[in-house]
């Protein structure tokens, strides 16, 4: 027997409608390269939104067209988000920071028929168009006054596209599983992998992301996304927020600029903000530089990599601002864990709660996850047992755009997320390594990550990388990469002398090499595989 209840569809569109309605004078605020403070309404955001709908039906843009994005955080990419994909096209952003090659890769793969360029960003597509064969046409998102001259074919202005236009538009009835959204992995480990998201997911995981036990988020909390919308749509606040009606500030190119940060987190009253580590260590040094203060931000989360206990100290000592540290990928919309303490646990000490912190979170509902030995067989949640993370869920990836090869999926359809984790009795999940970065020493696993954290601690330290190096006697053992401050006298017996105590003796990195930099993937990861290949030739001094 079936419920009855109405078959109503989960869409984007839903989003827009309900938002418009309910909060039409909530604010978006944004930095842009041809202005430095935009201010406009959700009944602006959408009313263009639809005007821009009808200048892609005139430009030739049909449903189930790739329609790339090349922008930052900021209203013009809002628009392109709900103009595309509830016209049922595909809502197709690309990080600007990639390699050219990787670009042209990416949009040949999805065969984009327009591109949305920024301002800052359309001398690489000048550079990448004669080898864009699907590519029809160009926009630049900026007004006349700042369009500039450009090589690029069949180029349009986005003010003067859209001002032509009605902002009267009748959106199509969309099925839940039409696709909205492509976005690519970072692609570290060969060419980058599309995820093709579906309206259904989308508007799931920002209900789930909205629950009190997650991001909380309220009609009253103004959010500052740092985290980038040309990446897993910005950890899916684009949507979150206008279900609950938040008001939106948005740091355009400014992403890591600790002044501008400042800036707008006070003057806009943020409650609540999303960033990577190296976001807010930035912000944290602008901050005890220039003594300022954060008046209205009261919570804010982590991810992209793991947090150090530096920042959730930092934050929650001298600004009152509690450290919510989650964990996720492309391949799940991202969202999977995040952390909240349980009841019970509200008389844990500060460091009892900032130990649990340091965890990737406990998971979100919509998302199974488990951990299993190398015969697939299932792991016991107990804090100490450890295996290879798979999950499953409405926002999860059933496969790979354009892939035949599903080794990323069991039989079960389970995704295998390449992580090595595990998950206490309380359920909070901690991310011990990736499967190929786990460090495998005389029969022992060692955790690169482990290393890292405690590394990148030590007052003198700015960044540290852990990588697994040949040894003779015990096939590989852990070789610490370090970058010190500039005025730091840190030697390789110090660093080495941090460990002691904090992990066991056999643990501990053989040898410590200082350099100036590190290499990163364009989503601001540590590319190990880089490192691995600039130290295939390292010997340790003991083999």
């Amino acid at each position: 027997m079936r419920g009855l209840m109405m078959d109503t569809q989960l869409t984007i569109t839903g989003i827009m409608r309900h938002a418009e309605l309910n909060y039409p004078d909530t604010e978006v605020v944004s930095v842009t390269a041809d202005n430095p403070l935009h201010r406009y309404t959700y009944k602006d955001w959408f009313r263009r939104s639809r005007q821009l709908a009808n200048a892609l039906k005139k430009l030739g843009a049909v449903e189930d067209d790739c329609i790339a994005t090349l922008a930052w955080n900021d209203y013009r990419h809002l628009e392109l988000y709900y103009a595309t994909s509830c016209s049922g096209m595909i809502c197709h952003t690309i990080n600007p920071r990639l390699f050219p090659e990787q670009v042209a890769y990416i949009v040949n793969h999805a065969e984009d028929k327009f591109v949305f360029v920024d301002l800052l960003v359309y001398k690489l597509m000048e550079a990448l168009h004669t080898n864009l064969p699907s590519v029809k046409g160009y926009i630049i998102l900026t007004d006349a006054e700042h369009m500039p001259e450009t090589s690029l074919p069949n180029v349009y202005c986005y003010e003067d596209l859209i001002a032509a236009e009605s902002d009267q538009f009748e959106w199509p009835d969309l099925d839940e599983n039409t696709a909205c959204v492509l976005c690519y992995t970072s692609g570290t480990t060969g060419n980058p992998k599309g995820v093709l998201y579906s309206h259904r997911s989308a508007v799931l995981h920002a209900y789930a992301g909205s629950l009190p036990s997650v991001l909380n988020l309220k009609t009253a909390d103004v959010l500052l996304p740092i985290v980038p919308m040309f990446h897993v749509n910005a950890w899916g606040l684009p949507y979150a927020a206008p279900i609950n009606g938040c008001k939106l500030v948005m740091p355009g190119p400014k992403m890591a600029d600790g002044e501008t940060l400042h800036f707008l987190l006070n003057s806009e009253k943020v409650t609540f903000s999303a960033g990577v580590p190296t976001v807010w260590l930035a912000l944290l040094d602008y901050l005890d530089k220039e003594n300022k203060s954060l008046d209205t931000l009261r919570r804010l989360t982590v991810g992209g990599a793991a947090c150090p206990l530096s920042i959730i100290e930092r934050f929650r000592d001298d600004y009152d601002v509690e450290v919510m540290q989650g964990w996720g990928m492309t391949e799940m919309s991202p969202l999977g864990t995040l952390f909240s303490l349980k009841a019970g646990m509200e008389d844990l000490s500060k460091d009892e709660k900032a130990q649990l912190q340091l965890k990737q979170g406990r998971g979100v509902f919509g998302c199974e996850m488990k951990i299993v030995d190398e015969d697939n067989n299932e792991l016991p949640w107990d804090g100490v047992a450890f295996g290879a993370l798979k999950v499953r869920g409405p926002w999860v990836c059933s496969a790979y755009f354009k892939a035949d090869n599903t080794d990323s999926h069991d039989a079960d359809g389970w995704f295998d997320t390449g992580d090595v984790a595990n998950i206490d009795a309380q359920g909070y999940m901690q991310i011990t390594d990736r499967t190929k970065d786990v460090i495998k020493s005389g029969g022992e696993w060692i955790s690169s990550i482990e290393l890292e954290n405690i590394a990148v601690d030590h007052p003198d330290v700015t960044e540290t990388a852990v990588i697994g190096r040949y040894h003779p006697k015990w096939t590989e053992r852990p070789l610490l990469i370090v970058i010190s401050h500039a005025d730091s006298e840190l030697n390789k017996a110090d660093i080495l002398k941090w460990f002691d105590g904090k992990v066991a003796t056999w643990m501990i990195p053989n040898d410590v090499v200082f350099v100036d930099e590190l290499p990163h993937t364009a989503t601001g990861k540590l590319n190990k595989l880089s490192l691995r290949d600039q130290f295939k030739d390292y010997q340790f001094p003991d083999a």
